[in-house]
């Protein structure tokens, strides 16, 4: 994977949805697997690895999963990924195509990680839940250090997606002790507002939730430790709705 990722300014057509043309895009999607999770996987995975491990069981909707794959076959080790049905096509192929044996277990994400999580226990192997690795923190800082690095003068604001916390905690973390006047934005899916809601009380908290197209922030059950990063890495946390959604897209 070749580091660091590019910074760039928005192409047209976004800047004119959004009116405004001073927006640049961290290009993580420009490798191999289309996204950014390797950063964590690997140094995870490793750790495992290093312990004596040569299997990791996760659980995912399909990119962390696939992360975890990659990150087995960069260190030898077996990945065993249990996904949840109506997992997108296209992310199952992928974890295949990366040598990673797939379960399908459960109603939802939520579900599918405990049946990992009991299986791998019963084993006695280890379980990589995305977004409770302090590793994966330290890892997405390198995002927010390559921002602050490459931005061609101290942004506004960053704003970034949350799913399970680990991203926004990692790179927020990174950008408050670079550049503290920075704003620190999350976004989730309206229709999965645990996170946000989370943040908000300052401890993992149940929210009703509802099916959003935004799958990778699909997140039901809040990670404690993502609760606690996110706490004083993140300035604001946003909802977007389906609509909102639909309509960038």
């Amino acid at each position: 994977m070749e580091l660091p990722t590019p910074l760039e300014r928005v192409p047209g057509a976004i800047a004119e949805f959004v009116g405004r043309d001073d927006l640049w895009l961290k290009r993580e999607d420009l490798n191999e697997l289309g996204m950014f999770k390797w950063r964590a996987a690997l140094p995870v995975v490793a750790s495992f690895v290093g312990d004596g491990s040569s299997v990791v069981v996760t659980s995912s909707t399909g990119n962390h999963g696939s992360a975890v794959a990659w990150a087995c076959r960069q260190t030898d080790a077996q990945a065993i990924v249990f996904v949840p049905p109506g997992a997108t096509p296209a992310k199952l192929e992928l974890l295949e195509r990366l040598g990673a044996e797939v379960r399908v277990a459960g109603a939802d994400l939520d579900e599918a990680k405990d049946a990992a999580r009991a299986w791998a226990a019963g084993k006695e192997l280890p379980f990589f839940e995305d977004g409770a690795e302090p590793l994966q923190y330290d890892a997405y800082g390198a995002i927010g250090d390559e921002i602050v690095d490459q931005s061609p003068s101290s942004p506004a604001a960053i704003v970034v997606p949350v799913g399970n916390g680990a991203l926004a905690g990692g790179i927020g973390a990174a950008v408050g002790r670079r550049a503290p006047g920075i704003v620190r934005i999350g976004v989730v899916a309206g229709a999965m507002p645990v996170m946000a809601a989370s943040y908000e009380m300052g401890e993992p908290v149940d929210v009703p939730t509802r099916s959003t197209i935004a799958d990778g922030l699909a997140v039901r059950v809040a990670i404690p430790l993502a609760v606690e990063r996110l706490s004083t890495t993140v300035d604001r946390m946003l909802r977007v709705s389906e609509r909102g959604l639909s309509d960038a897209l």
